[in-house]
């Protein structure tokens, strides 16, 4: 369907800003509320009954577990932190919980603490993992094992295990939904698509890229596919700190100078925060139902399933924190007790000076035909949550 030429001014300044490279500096207001008021999943201080990692707690011995996040700008990493927090301490461990709020120096200095206050192991989920290889050295250097939590410690021998989810499986679920949905392999039509990455800094972005990438370029190729703007590139694409305010702008821009006579179809995000983005720029440009593109994300966040139950958005890649902490808690627990933690990875995450030992969880494509039966009765959000 055809929508109206939007303003000449507002094309005219949208598409300035268009070639600035990937990604902006300044982090973007999200909805994701505090952290003493955030609505986390359901039962959010409880893992998931596999594996019950918190129901015998262990003689901790008054050690001190150290856990390094990155921001609570998003509630996932609000959720994550809780959890992990509220396992370690059932288990009799100290915890020292901090969120640097995307301040790669705020970071550094937290760690740097959590080091000289005695911490007997780190969980670190970084900002920025190049700004931490001296901070890593000085625990190695101290006998602090760490965990790379959810995103891969780049350049450092430092770093003992890694516990994520399946990283190149989750760009390869979302560019798998939108082949199904779009029967991109049979049909005759062509959709225009943009995409919005992660942030460069983030090696896991640079996966999820190549697992969508793995999916999608066959039918860019083809010309099945079609993306007006050019920009497919990981560094075209690519979105610094996740900025969910970035990724409106780029949206806007993509609108406005490419799609004023002609709808776009897909927008393939790697982050809900990216989705809410889309859907402001997409509002903004007079999109309706009757020609809402196909918008994924990645976290399964509270405000995304809303937004998926009301048509805004159309999948999110499910990733149960309850689950990831229980399996990172299981490996802080086995390294302080001396044993081996489980691992059913040992070759995928080279961080350029060894490959690190990881967990790997299954991440699961959502959307409104399988939220209930997934997310709903898997208790990580109830019914009420979803109608407020």
């Amino acid at each position: 369907m055809k929508k109206k030429l939007l303003g000449a001014l507002l094309s005219v300044a949208m598409v300035a800003t268009l070639l600035t490279g990937c990604g902006g500096g300044e982090q973007a207001e999200t909805t994701a509320p505090a952290a003493d008021n955030a609505e986390a999943p359901a039962e959010n201080a409880e893992a998931p009954a596999e594996g019950e990692a918190a129901a015998a707690p262990a003689e901790a011995n008054g050690k001190k577990v150290g856990v390094a996040m990155p921001t609570q700008s998003s509630e996932r990493w609000i959720n994550d932190g809780a959890n992990m927090k509220a396992q370690l301490e059932a288990l009799g461990y100290e915890v020292d919980l901090q969120y640097a709020e995307d301040d790669v120096q705020a970071q550094v200095s937290q760690i740097e603490n959590m080091i000289a206050s005695g911490a007997n192991c780190l969980v670190i989920a970084s900002i920025d993992s190049s700004a931490l290889v001296n901070v890593e050295a000085q625990a190695k250097e101290a006998g602090i094992p760490i965990i790379a939590y959810d995103r891969l410690l780049m350049d450092t021998d430092a770093v003992s295990y890694y516990a994520t989810f399946d990283n190149k499986g989750v760009g390869t679920a979302i560019g798998k939904y939108i082949e199904e949905k779009k029967d991109l392999a049979n049909t005759t039509e062509t959709y225009t698509i943009e995409f919005f990455m992660g942030s460069p800094d983030d090696n896991n972005a640079h996966m999820l890229y190549d697992g969508l990438m793995e999916v999608l370029q066959p039918y860019l190729d083809k010309g099945t596919l079609v993306c007006k703007s050019g920009r497919t590139s990981f560094d075209d694409t690519c979105i610094l700190r996740w900025s969910q305010e970035t990724a409106q702008q780029n949206c806007e821009n993509y609108l406005t100078g490419f799609y004023a006579d002609e709808d776009l179809d897909i927008c393939a995000t790697a982050f809900d925060g990216f989705a809410y983005g889309c859907k402001a720029a997409l509002e903004g440009a007079g999109y309706t139902a009757d020609n809402w593109p196909l918008v994924t994300g990645q976290d399964a966040e509270l405000m995304a399933t809303k937004n998926i139950i009301s048509g805004s958005q159309t999948m999110s890649i499910y990733k149960d924190t309850r689950l990831l902490a229980e399996k990172c808690v299981k490996m802080v627990q086995a390294v302080l007790e001396g044993e081996e933690p489980e691992i059913n990875d040992t070759e995928q995450y080279n961080n350029n000076v060894i490959v690190v030992p990881s967990y790997l969880c299954t991440p699961v494509a959502v959307d409104k035909d399988n939220y209930k039966e997934i997310i709903v009765d898997g208790g990580y959000y109830t019914e009420e949550q979803l109608a407020e």
